[in-house]
């Protein structure tokens, strides 16, 4: 009794500790609270790059990475529910686990994507699976499942792909609406030159009407002036024209990706048809951007809201830590730098959903001072708009 006792009471410790971390920080995002601490899986590297999707009301779900140590970035992905808006967070169950076999076949999976169509009692998510005998995920499948509980368990289903190249998909899915019907837009990007001098880096866009069938709909073209830029990881939201669709990409040097650009800045691109053809990427002057993901959409309010690391990717220990924001009204420039989340820890990969006008649930990975990713982390946000 008392063994059992003094475990509670360091389970207990742990709980409040960890709350206690998430509260000591400043910023604009508030109720932080930790969704799952890689103390709760053993034997795991990190814990990484979450999503976040609403069931209905207070009913959320947050998808995440448990990954395999040796790997790059590979591993199994979980889902946790919240009932209550965030403020606790239920044990995590499996979407897609590296443990399992399929027949001779073992696959490793990253980047958990979370939708739910607008009116379907399901959501959907979405990542990619490699062989367990890969280094990292750089040519990666895209993989699928749905809930039909709010998250609670998830049934995997094999995508119909008329595009079979390598992939890589980070950001979310974009609905546009044709004819009464939807179209769904889902941003991915290929880094085969990693592994093939013959490869390239080219970021693209594919469509589905079902979500279960996905077709190439078209690349990104490189700027038209200066070196190309290796563009990865966008962002599609609406623009600030009517009928226009605006992706907003993460940027890196196209024959090293180890290096940023010169100057660090995100890159956008425009499309004035549904999402299948694309203007040559631009650089967006006052939006920063060092090698790793940033947020990007449109809020119901018609201002933008742009999320993103201030420091670079990798170096030790200064790399990926405050999370900040910008925020352009509708018809207005882009505001001064502001805080989103800054603990003196390492943070990066910030996802939003907007619940209501105005009012964001967020996700992001955490670390301590000198170590990235220890645990998955939820805020709120509201985006008040600027003055023009």
């Amino acid at each position: 009794m008392r063994l059992i006792s003094v475990l509670f009471a360091a389970s207990l410790l742990t709980t409040v500790l960890h709350a206690e971390s998430a509260r000591q920080y400043s910023g604009d995002v508030y109720d932080v609270r930790t969704i799952r601490h890689m103390d709760k899986h053993p034997g795991s590297s990190e814990l990484w790059e979450p999503y976040i999707a609403q069931w209905s009301g207070p009913h959320l779900v947050a998808a995440f990475g448990v990954k395999i140590p040796g790997k790059t970035d590979m591993g199994t992905i979980m889902a946790s529910v919240s009932t209550d808006d965030g403020a606790t967070w239920g044990d995590p169950v499996y979407i897609f686990d590296h443990s399992e076999r399929h027949g001779t076949l073992q696959f490793g999976y990253a980047n958990a994507i979370l939708y739910k169509p607008p009116g379907h009692d399901v959501i959907w998510a979405f990542g990619m699976r490699v062989p367990m005998n890969y280094r990292h995920s750089e040519d990666g499948q895209l993989v699928g499942a749905y809930s039909a509980d709010g998250g609670r368990s998830w049934i995997p289903v094999e995508m119909a792909m008329s595009y079979t190249g390598p992939l890589i998909v980070v950001a979310g899915i974009h609905r546009v609406m044709e004819n009464g019907n939807p179209r769904y837009l889902l941003p991915a990007h290929r880094n085969s030159l990693r592994s093939d001098p013959q490869g390239d880096r080219s970021q693209f866009v594919l469509s589905s009407t079902t979500l279960m069938e996905w077709k190439l709909e078209s690349h990104v073209p490189q700027p038209t002036s200066g070196p190309n830029v290796f563009l990865h990881e966008g962002n599609i939201s609406e623009s600030e024209n009517p009928g226009e669709l605006k992706m907003m990409m993460r940027t890196a040097d196209y024959a090293d990706e180890r290096k940023m650009t010169d100057p660090p800045r995100a890159f956008s691109t425009i499309s004035r048809d549904g999402g299948r053809t694309w203007s040559p990427a631009q650089q967006e002057p006052e939006l920063w951007n060092a090698k790793s993901k940033a947020f990007y959409t449109k809020g119901a309010n018609g201002s933008h809201l742009y999320v993103y690391n201030d420091g670079p990717a990798n170096p030790a220990p200064g790399g990926r830590m405050a999370l900040r924001y910008k925020i352009k009204p509708e018809g207005g420039q882009w505001s001064s730098e502001k805080t989103f989340y800054e603990a003196g820890l390492k943070n990066s990969y910030p996802t939003l959903i907007e619940v209501a006008p105005g009012d964001f649930r967020a996700v992001w990975d955490s670390g301590t001072k000198d170590r990235a990713r220890t645990q998955i982390m939820f805020g709120k946000f509201r985006l008040a708009p600027e003055a023009k």
